[in-house]
């Protein structure tokens, strides 16, 4: 079976995430026009074998517009981008802040969507050295997505999920949730607590070795390996953990973690974060 096309149009393709993107674009049969208005990025985007398209050119047949642009950047450019696509164009972010935050200039015959990639899974079964190699996902290891769209047109979603599971190939499966739903998942869940916790897990591994004088290649060995088995016991359930250890995590819980943490999961909180996360002094919708 054939299949279906769909003409993109990608802003900002000669920066990092746009280069992504557009390295997977190119590979399939989608009709695609890339924009980069910064010289550096067009260097770039020659330099890797496309064609620089202008703005009016790449929105007068596009179906689906991709802003692969920093989030600081999304309000100036839907502004000046948003009134002249044509009816019925889909405008696709690449992280949630904006869009929840209502930054983005929006027009009521013009679709806004949201995509974000999982990156591949620590529990993913890797078979090649590229996938063991591909900790970010787009390049060879297979990844899910997350995605939000503000339509109920089985068409138009249909072009999301064709233009999310081309620009973040090889993907698994594609998630629905609502662009408030992406924005409590990234960033409260990954980047607040996940992404957090793997950057508390280096300082207690430099901890270990500077302050406490333990052979570096031993207390990477040791936390590697643990972490792991943390990961697979907590989030699995593969392992009990033992008696022994449920009472050092539970003075781990005491001595690092507040009594009120889940307070990061509430409406409230979500606005704050996002707010300095997007240098605001408070997000108004």
């Amino acid at each position: 079976m054939t299949e279906t096309t769909y003409k993109i149009a990608v802003f900002g393709a000669g920066g990092k995430m746009g280069t992504r993107v557009s390295n997977n674009l190119v590979k399939t049969g989608h009709r695609v026009w890339y924009v980069e208005n910064s010289p550096a990025g067009q260097e770039r985007v020659v330099a890797a074998g496309r064609e620089l398209s202008d703005a009016a050119a790449a929105v007068a047949d596009a179906e689906i517009v991709v802003l692969a642009v920093p989030d600081l950047a999304l309000a100036p450019v839907t502004a000046e981008l948003v009134p002249q696509l044509r009816p019925g164009t889909i405008v696709l972010t690449l992280d949630p802040a904006a869009a929840y935050a209502g930054l983005l200039t929006t027009r009521d015959d013009v679709i806004q969507a949201v995509a974000h990639p999982c990156h591949p899974s620590i529990f993913l079964q890797r078979e090649t050295p590229e996938q063991w190699a591909d900790t970010f996902g787009g390049i060879a290891a297979p990844q899910d997505a997350i995605a939000a769209i503000e339509s109920d047109d089985p068409a138009k979603k249909a072009v999301v999920e064709a233009t999310v599971r081309a620009i973040y190939a090889p993907v698994i499966d594609v998630h629905w949730v609502t662009i408030k739903q992406l924005a409590q998942l990234e960033p409260t869940l990954v980047e607040t607590v996940a992404c957090m916790i793997g950057d508390l897990l280096n300082e207690a591994l430099q901890e270990a070795v500077h302050t406490m004088g333990v052979p570096e290649a031993a207390a990477r060995s040791i936390l590697y390996g643990h972490t792991q088995v943390a990961l697979a016991n907590g989030l699995r359930g593969d392992n009990p953990f033992s008696d022994a250890c449920l009472i050092a995590m539970d003075y781990g819980r005491e001595s690092i973690v507040k009594e009120d943490w889940k307070k990061i999961f509430r409406d409230d909180e979500l606005d704050r974060n996002l707010a300095r996360m997007l240098h605001l002094d408070e997000i108004t919708r």
